[in-house]
């Protein structure tokens, strides 16, 4: 499957990765990449500091998994997500 991504769709998926709010489950919805296939995308394309980085701040985050949210949290859009125009699923 990420053989088939273009530029613009891995850059929106690096985006997603590095928001607290989206978790890999939307990315999973939209572009089809499970969370271990984020992760080898993440440690392809960024440098390794970057990564590292990365990775830190994802691991145990709650936020970036849906069966961990805390039931508050019913969305995973930022209020600037209207402006983001790449994303495959409509804006509703």
């Amino acid at each position: 499957m990420m053989n088939n991504l273009n530029e613009i769709d891995i850059d929106r998926i690096i985006e997603m990765a590095w928001e607290d709010r989206t978790t890999f489950e939307a990315i999973e919805k939209q572009f089809g990449l499970k969370q271990e296939d984020v992760i080898k995308l993440m440690r392809n394309t960024l440098k390794r500091s970057s990564f590292k980085l990365w990775r830190e701040r994802t691991k145990g985050r709650t936020t970036k998994h849906e069966a961990l949210r805390d039931n508050v949290v019913n969305r995973f859009k930022c209020k600037l997500q209207k402006s983001i125009s790449n994303n495959k699923i409509s804006k509703r």
